[in-house]
């Protein structure tokens, strides 16, 4: 499945969830597809937990 496909399906549930859940449901469908999305490359491999906890320091001394 194409990405553009992906992003069609995405934009079409949230626009269903904020047309007939209002703007809180928008932001939990929102939310609930960006961990889905975090989990799913996870799953796949191609995001290592690491990732998140590695300091963002260059590594030549400067801060």
């Amino acid at each position: 499945m194409s990405m553009a496909v992906v992003g069609l399906i995405a934009g079409m549930a949230l626009g269903f969830a904020g047309y007939f859940g209002g703007f809180g449901a928008f932001l939990l469908v929102a939310a609930l597809g960006a961990i889905g999305f975090i989990a799913g490359r996870f799953v796949e491999g191609d995001l290592e937990l690491g990732d998140f906890f590695r300091s963002r320091d260059r590594g030549d001394g400067r801060r």
